[in-house]
């Protein structure tokens, strides 16, 4: 699975204002409403299933990089949001560090292969030291959509 099958284009902020986790979390779900991915009657379902999966255990994997995510019934696809927070925002990361880029995952609870799968993708590439630094780097939506289309066609040549 592709990056840009799962991000949302409309969905990236390169400059994401945000004190702290739950209001990134209702920034980034707001930008899915925004571009068509999440219905808009569906906002506090969506915040109240990602907070809850967060009170079970930080997302904040280390690296200045969280992933917070949940399952939602009757979703048509797995569908993500990217925001960079300039100032950093505390998830109570593995690392204690501030989190300063944030993929926001929302997947069918009807389709468990479909979040594996879009978990493996942003992983893979959020593990990769390189890709953090040059996503947290971004200076616009552009540079980020540019960094996933890259980082997709080395994906596709491996």
């Amino acid at each position: 699975m592709k990056l840009l099958d799962i991000v949302v284009r409309e969905s990236i902020c390169a400059d994401l204002e945000s004190g702290s986790r739950d209001d990134a979390i209702g920034k980034l779900a707001d930008l899915l409403i925004e571009g068509g991915a999440v219905p808009a009657d569906r906002r506090d379902e969506c915040i109240k299933a990602v907070v809850k999966r967060e009170r079970r255990g930080s997302t904040g994997f280390g690296h200045g990089v969280a992933v917070p995510h949940a399952k939602l019934p009757n979703l048509d696809r797995a569908v993500a949001a990217i925001g960079n927070v300039p100032d950093g925002v505390d998830f109570n990361a593995l690392d204690r560090g501030a989190v300063h880029s944030i993929v926001l995952l929302l997947s069918p609870e009807e389709a468990p292969e479909a979040h594996l799968e879009a978990m493996e993708a942003i992983f893979g590439h959020l593990s990769q030291e390189t890709f953090r630094r040059f996503l947290r780097q971004a200076q616009s939506n552009d540079e980020i959509v540019t960094l996933l289309e890259d980082a997709d066609e080395r994906q596709l040549n491996a």
